[in-house]
């Protein structure tokens, strides 16, 4: 086990823990975005900022994937880390996506509008999609792509993969920012995301006639649970 301090609380907790997670033991809350208990931590979006008090000089982290360690001093309210956070949150009302939470977010900080603008976006490239693509669907349809002088693309982006995509709608009920949407319409899934459009066909019920699922989405469950695909032919309402 790892003791040390958040906003002089002491906690205990076990190695290899994350701040964030200490933080919540401690009772102390730390805002978040691009965080999901079910996925992997990423620090993208740099909103769960803390301090780090050390010699010769504090430092700060992303508290989601920032590992504790033994008399660690942590700061979640500090100068330093307000000013990292209000920053973060200030980048990202720039690009002035549609994300109630961020704009909750700014309302917490008593930020006002943005100094600055870059290009709108809404797209945020704080990977949920591509995380809960790989890690819970387990599809892969979704990949980040690093910005690079030595790379053919100049800025950073998230990428969907049509031919992977099982149209399962998980990246859109995961995205912040509604970046990506979903819309059922006469047998057809559309998913409109920040790079590309894609359609994809329902599945009808043999029994009742309404369109439930994409096909595509109940051949990966059928291919995934060894089951024969006969086996979707009914919609949720009509199976016994």
């Amino acid at each position: 086990m790892v003791k040390l301090t958040v906003d002089n609380k002491p906690v205990e907790i076990e190695e290899g823990a994350t701040i964030l997670a200490a933080a919540a033991k401690a009772g102390v809350t730390i805002p978040t975005l691009c965080y999901n208990e079910e996925l992997s931590p990423a620090g993208a979006c740099r909103v769960c900022v803390v301090e780090i008090a050390c010699t010769p000089k504090s430092i700060t982290v992303t508290s989601c994937n920032y590992p504790v360690a033994e008399g660690m001093v942590v700061l979640t309210k500090s100068e330093n880390a307000i000013k990292a956070r209000k920053l973060a949150v200030e980048m990202l009302m720039a690009q002035h996506p549609h994300s109630d939470k961020i704009a909750k977010l700014a309302q917490t900080l008593s930020m006002g509008e943005p100094r600055f603008s870059v290009n709108s976006e809404e797209c945020i490239l704080c990977r949920l999609c591509v995380r809960t693509c790989q890690e819970v669907v387990g599809a892969g349809a979704i990949t980040f792509v690093a910005q690079g002088l030595e790379r053919e693309n100049r800025e950073a982006a998230v990428v969907w993969n049509q031919d992977k995509c099982i149209a399962c709608g998980s990246c859109a009920y995961i995205c912040p920012t509604q970046a990506v949407t979903l819309n059922d319409n006469q047998g057809t899934r559309t998913i409109c995301t920040p790079s590309t459009k894609m359609e994809f066909k329902l599945k009808a019920c043999t029994k009742c006639g309404n369109h439930y699922a994409p096909e595509k989405q109940l051949e990966y469950m059928a291919r995934t649970s060894h089951l024969p695909i006969e086996k979707f032919d009914l919609c949720p309402d009509c199976r016994d």
